[in-house]
């Protein structure tokens, strides 16, 4: 399923909303979490064996992680994002030239580099940024789409999650009635592991995002119209398909201990990006066997697409879930790119690290998205972002 749509679909009345947009409240993607602690070293029971166990985190409060997180990023990249700390929006340093369609996205905080990551010439203009695993508020995604507009139309670029859709969708009404500015939406759903999730209706959006937003990105820098530049990135969405696997949970700051129990010799085939259950556990087995776990069902569904164009393989990508050190990642990527060899499919592009993470979790995903000529010459583009760059 790919959700595309222009500007406004149903009358928006403007009392109901100017209602909405006063109350902060947010629909999340993960169960509510409590604050225990304000400090990083908070202590919890461990109901196994009756003792205390610190979580063990580089903040200063749980209450501001996000905040602090997005001032270091405003440090660490003065030249080529500006960041609003009251809003949590993430900006292009410099602006697109008018007459160009620009393109935000956003979404809970602890998947970095997605979404700030990826902020700049050739893909984003703006992303704004939840609170960890909390999709962010309609009043951010009208703050971004109303700056960043250059007149061509805004794309607004969405992961399938209950929360990230509800809150685009009520943001798109919002500009429309407000500004008039065109906004075009694309879902992504290309997690193959599981059709409907605890915070989905349909498949999950997860490693695919990040190709549609360098492919779109590149495509909108071209001054292709908003129509176009929503196209290629519905293509890129229907023609990416992505599976993860997790060894351990991961641990949200205000809740204070890992999102779930994992065995110490079990791994979860299928994992979501929050800790959403996957198809299912397993004993930890090796590299080559995970690998095989993960490509055997994206390339029984990817296999049966017909690329738009003349096929030119695939960009493959072996994504890190935050906590695997890249040598194991290189290590899956060898197993997969032999795998892909033996069924002949061609490597054409492919990205080796952490893209879109779950905090400090350890596992990793695949992506793989068949290309055709002119997809794969947007993706080789120039880019330059904190999280993805060539070319320039």
């Amino acid at each position: 399923m790919v959700a595309l749509t222009i500007g406004c679909r149903r009358a928006c009345r403007r009392g109901p909303w100017v209602r909405i947009r006063a109350v902060r409240a947010t629909v999340t993607c993960t169960d509510v979490h409590r604050p225990f602690s304000l400090g990083p070293l908070a202590v919890r029971a461990d109901p196994r064996r009756g003792s205390v166990r610190p979580m063990k985190k580089l903040i200063n409060s749980v209450d501001s992680v996000v905040t602090d997180a997005l001032r270091g990023m405003a440090a660490a990249h003065p030249h080529e994002l500006d960041v609003d700390l009251d809003q949590h929006i993430v900006y292009r340093h410099q602006r697109k030239e008018k007459g160009k369609v620009a393109i935000i996205s956003g979404g809970g905080s602890g998947h970095e580099p997605l979404h700030g990551g990826f902020v700049g010439t050739g893909m984003l203009d703006a992303a704004c940024a939840g609170e960890i695993f909390t999709s962010p508020v309609p009043d951010q995604m009208v703050a971004a789409t109303t700056a960043v507009d250059r007149g061509a139309g805004v794309l607004h670029i969405v992961k399938n999650y209950t929360g990230d859709v509800m809150n685009f969708e009520m943001a798109a009404e919002i500009v429309d009635a407000d500004s008039g500015i065109q906004v075009a939406s694309v879902v992504t759903n290309d997690d193959v592991a599981v059709e409907d999730s605890l915070y989905t209706a349909g498949r999950r959006g997860v490693g695919v995002t990040v190709m549609v937003e360098k492919i779109a990105g590149a495509a909108a820098e071209e001054g292709r119209p908003l129509d176009e530049v929503a196209g290629i990135a519905a293509r890129v969405n229907a023609a990416g398909r992505s599976m993860g696997m997790a060894l351990t949970s991961c641990t949200v700051p205000a809740n204070g201990k890992p999102s779930f129990d994992l065995p110490a010799d079990e791994m979860e085939i299928g994992i979501g990006i929050h800790g959403e259950p996957g198809r299912h556990r397993e004993k930890v087995a090796s590299a080559a066997e995970v690998a095989e776990r993960l490509v055997t069902p994206i390339l029984a569904e990817l296999t049966e697409l017909e690329p738009a164009g003349a096929d030119e393989g695939v960009i493959a990508m072996v994504n890190g879930m935050g906590a695997t050190p890249l040598l194991e990642l290189y290590l899956m990527y060898g197993e997969i790119a032999r795998l892909l060899q033996g069924a002949g499919i061609t490597v054409a592009r492919n990205l080796v690290g952490n893209y879109i993470t779950s905090l400090d979790m350890a596992g990793c995903s695949l992506t793989l998205v068949r290309v055709d000529a002119e997809l794969l010459r947007l993706w080789d583009a120039p880019v330059h972002t904190p999280g993805l760059r060539w070319g320039m």
